[in-house]
């Protein structure tokens, strides 16, 4: 089985600016400025918050003040997962790596629990109360 690039590449930290444009064209499809209300927050480095959230597995609260504020990263991540920009992030970059040559289907894989279990604790099931015994020479 051979690999198209032998070399690794390196890990993404931030959005390289080739790959912002296109970015940027989805989000302005997907997720337009509102007309109304408080200005967002740069959406590029929103998205670069989000990758370091991500690579790192750091607490929101933890985010480096060089991506904005962290509660305004973590509404900006929600309403895109909302509007569904990030599948569309992804169709564009297999496509566009599918179309390079870049993408080996036969080692892909994906694992889906990255998250904290969701604690609802356990319901027992109700204890019947227990009647009085009586040992057979009792005299009460």
């Amino acid at each position: 089985m051979s690999h198209p690039q032998e070399n690794p590449l390196p890990t993404i930290w931030r959005v390289p600016d080739e790959l912002w444009h296109t970015i940027e064209a989805l989000l302005l499809e997907l997720d337009p400025p509102a007309r109304t209300g408080r200005p967002r927050i740069d959406q590029r480095a929103a998205l670069d918050g989000i990758i370091y959230r991500l690579r790192t597995g750091c607490q929101w609260n933890q985010l480096p003040k060089a991506f904005g504020d962290d509660a305004s990263v973590h509404r900006t991540m929600q309403r895109w997962v909302d509007r569904q920009v990030f599948p569309a992030i992804w169709a564009h970059l297999v496509k566009a790596c599918d179309e390079l040559g870049g993408v080996d289907y036969a080692w892909q894989a994906a694992d889906g629990a990255m998250g904290k279990p969701v604690s609802v604790g356990t319901r027992r099931a109700p204890t019947p109360p227990i009647g009085a015994k009586r040992a057979s020479n009792a005299r009460f």
